[in-house]
């Protein structure tokens, strides 16, 4: 479009840029048109404004306009219908960023609307699980659109019965890695799985790659299966494990077979040492008490595992290490599982310190309180000694023979 030349000299021009811009800004912002006033102008911009309103150009630093009278005289001069219509001939179109700003607004909202499943339905409709949702999209609503119904697909076949994630991947959305980590589908069904599982009450709120896992695994979905088996002894059912033997049990079967454990008001015994589990089998073989061992930190085979046993009504009982991350240990059973300590109190550990041979494995001051004992980490931070699970054997053994 051929821009007058008469406007181009009243109006345009680098100088006049930044009064343009702030002109332009008012019906970005949707604001009335009405009476507006401008203040900090250069001598050029109010020569301009006075022009425009038909004035003197008196230089004052600012100026009050009334925007119908420039309409009108802009009309008459046959230079543009409206003072918007020649701010857009000078520089394009002005775009209302308050109504673009609804419009955007309101397609998320639809969004969101749109998602059938109620636990991601619940999760997108907070300022979290929404942002999440736009980064996961490059805040394109139409991609957003897409990846919900994806979405959707996948939470549609939950629960499932021990599938691997990629066959889950494969059977909804046609590609065996669309629900591999940190992919935006994959993402956005833990976010459902995790805001369900929040909803009972599981609020271990970690993120790790185990803690998806977990989610994975209690709706039926399989990740690396194979990894991390749960070590346990003599647990009873038909585990297909000789008494007195220990028993490796995969993810993959946990999910995909799960036992009906036989231990409704029985103590199950957990460690968290492999080592400590060997020595019961070596001495007491057969005749252990139902033991379970963590491996450290439970992933999500030992998890599955102790959430079954206690699903079955087990009392679960814990011992670990006396350091900092036993401790941690040990808390995370007493919240996700409801265990009780075993040999673990500030007690067993002053009693534990006096036959310990030094200098011994020293512990920081990366102190952890227990869930169970207010007076352990204090026990501990005095006598800066750890003590390993294995030192006490002799007395575990003694619990555990049957």
């Amino acid at each position: 479009m051929t821009i007058d030349a008469r406007l181009q000299r009243l109006l345009g021009g680098e100088t006049l840029a930044g009064l343009r811009r702030r002109l332009r800004q008012r019906y970005e912002r949707g604001a009335p048109a009405g009476v507006l006033r401008l203040g900090a102008l250069s001598e050029a911009e109010h020569a301009a404004l006075a022009a425009l309103a038909g004035r003197p150009a008196r230089h004052v630093r600012s100026m009050q306009i009334d925007v119908a009278e420039i309409d009108a005289a802009l009309a008459r001069a046959g230079l543009a219908p409206s003072l918007r219509d020649a701010l857009e001939q000078l520089d394009g179109p002005i775009i209302d960023t308050a109504a673009q700003r609804l419009r955007v607004r309101s397609h998320w909202q639809g969004v969101v609307e749109d998602c059938e499943h109620p636990d991601l339905h619940s999760a997108l409709q907070t300022s979290i699980g929404l942002g999440l949702l736009k980064r996961l999209c490059a805040s394109r609503p139409e991609a957003g659109t897409r990846l919900v119904r994806d979405a959707d697909q996948v939470l549609r076949r939950l629960p499932a019965a021990g599938i691997p994630r990629a066959q889950l991947a494969v059977a909804a959305l046609g590609d065996a890695h669309a629900l591999d980590a940190g992919s935006p589908v994959g993402t956005l069904v833990l976010t459902a799985l995790r805001q369900k599982a929040a909803a009972a009450n599981d609020n271990d709120g970690d993120g790790d790659g185990e803690r998806a896992r977990d989610l994975w695994a209690a709706a039926g979905v399989l990740v690396n299966e194979l990894a991390r088996p749960a070590l346990a002894l003599n647990l009873p059912g038909p585990t297909g494990t000789q008494p007195g033997e220990p028993a490796y049990l995969s993810l993959r079967s946990l999910v995909r077979s799960p036992q009906a454990w036989p231990v409704d008001g029985r103590p199950v015994f957990v460690c968290e040492n492999p080592n400590l589990l060997a020595i019961a089998a070596d001495q007491l073989g057969p005749r252990c008490a139902p033991l379970v061992c963590t491996d450290g930190m439970p992933a999500a085979a030992q998890r599955t595992l102790l959430a079954q046993l206690r699903a079955a009504g087990a009392t679960l009982h814990y011992h670990g290490d006396f350091d900092w991350p036993g401790l941690r240990i040990g808390n995370h059973m007493v919240r996700e599982h409801e265990a009780r300590p075993w040999r673990f109190s500030a007690a067993d550990y002053r009693a534990a310190v006096v036959g310990a041979p030094r200098p011994g494995r020293p512990l920081d001051d990366a102190a952890v309180g227990a869930l169970w004992d207010d007076a352990l980490a204090d026990a501990m931070l005095a006598e800066r000694l750890a003590i390993d699970e294995e030192a006490l054997a002799d007395a575990l053994l003694a619990d555990l023979r049957r």
